[in-house]
């Protein structure tokens, strides 16, 4: 079968890279400004302490955690057709778009379970990443239309 790009879900798409790129260099940002900047990410306590001490489980999770934001972004360039076509494409990107709807809904009930946590960062994570997710989601569904 024959597709058609769709100029909606290729913006859709880009929008949902630049939001993980941005994620990917936001959480680098951590390893060359220190403990600060992962209290003010909201680093898990271990992670912040790792910083503190110099050892290397804070920096080895952070190149961890921005390696799959960015592959995030390359899976939404691909299916944007900015680049060759991935293998899985449709699978992987029907997952990020609802793990990424997820980690946004879980906002709400953390707000809840954990209310020293809230803050306006948490609450703007959370809201980005759902708006992420609905792109990711909406360029899945809209990206290759079958032409007719």
């Amino acid at each position: 079968m024959e597709y058609q790009l769709n100029l909606k879900g290729v913006l859709a798409l880009s929008i949902g890279a630049l939001i993980a790129i941005a994620t990917a260099v936001a959480h680098l940002s951590c390893i060359f400004l220190g403990p600060s900047c992962y209290q003010a990410q909201m680093a898990p306590p271990e992670i912040v302490q790792s910083a503190t001490e110099g050892t290397l489980l804070a920096p080895m999770a952070t190149l961890i955690i921005s390696f799959l934001f960015l592959v995030c972004a390359v899976f939404a360039m691909s299916g944007a057709g900015f680049i060759k076509k991935l293998p899985f494409i449709e699978p992987v990107l029907a997952t990020i778009s609802g793990l990424s709807l997820l980690r946004g809904l879980a906002t709400i009930p953390s707000s809840y379970a954990f209310p020293e946590m809230v803050s306006a960062f948490s609450i703007t994570a959370g809201l980005i990443w759902f708006v992420a997710g609905l792109l990711y989601f909406y360029g899945f569904r809209s990206l290759r239309q079958p032409s007719s």
